[in-house]
């Protein structure tokens, strides 16, 4: 009995003085990567709180209104086209892992297969947008006014030889869309959800050089509170990067 209570009393304890943070995090990978972090924080007194989304607005949003501390699902472009057009100051904690974008299709098994008048579906968010017709024009299928121009849109299309006609659409609910349209761009996350493996199955994939790398975001008020500073060397652990490779194979890399 004395055992049994003194267990309920260092319980007691440990949730009296643990710190808690709660992210947001889309499922595939950054929930997987910060649910595998849970136990290395613990011993250090965070208890951490993962709430998933499947969208790319909401995680801001509720960071922005102190409902939640952290998200983690962005890259720094993104991030930076949000603030600007929502006018919320969020701000980069630390950067963990690189998404491959790739160009996916159930019809065709090389680009260069694209048909003319070829469908193709892009995300409709400005970074994202921009970052699929950058990989398009890389691969050959379009040439863009400006090949630096990460906010490219369709109008910035200078040579269009296949007369491929776009479509965007928000980029969680592309891998829907995926076998009635001659090709897809999806985001790394969403195609591992969709049961997709990039390595094997992406037409074109952008390099492990990529400069979208996926950030831990929060306020300018707790960025650099000692429970947030804890995640972030957490996220840049050893554990972490071989997590990372030896789950994902290379549709995920370690940006540290």
């Amino acid at each position: 009995m004395k055992k049994l209570l003194a267990v309920v009393a260092a319980v007691a304890a440990f949730s009296a003085n643990a710190e808690s943070l709660t992210v947001a995090a889309t499922p595939v990978p950054h929930a997987e990567i910060l649910n595998f972090v849970k136990p290395q924080l613990a011993k250090q007194g965070v208890e951490l709180k993962v709430k998933e989304f499947t969208d790319y607005v909401q995680p801001n949003v509720q960071v922005a209104e102190k409902r939640l501390d952290a998200n983690f699902f962005q890259h720094q472009p993104y991030l930076d086209e949000f603030n600007k057009a929502k006018g919320t100051d969020l701000v980069s904690v630390t950067g963990v892992h690189i998404e491959p974008l790739g160009v996916y299709s159930t019809k065709l098994k090389k680009l260069d297969e694209l048909p003319s008048g070829a469908t193709v579906v892009i995300p409709n968010d400005a970074t994202n947008g921009g970052r699929a017709l950058l990989l398009l024009d890389k691969a050959g299928v379009i040439k863009l006014k400006d090949s630096s121009n990460i906010l490219s849109t369709v109008k910035d299309i200078a040579e269009n030889p296949k007369n491929v006609k776009f479509r965007e659409l928000e980029a969680a609910t592309i891998p829907r869309v995926l076998t009635q349209v001659d090709a897809a761009l999806i985001n790394t996350n969403y195609a591992l959800e969709a049961k997709l493996n990039p390595e094997k199955d992406a037409l074109a994939i952008e390099g492990s050089d990529s400069p979208y790398v996926n950030i831990l975001v929060a306020r300018p008020d707790n960025k650099d509170a000692d429970a947030m500073k804890k995640l972030a060397a957490a996220l840049h652990s050893p554990e972490v990067k071989q997590f990372i490779t030896e789950k994902y194979k290379g549709a995920v890399v370690p940006a540290f």
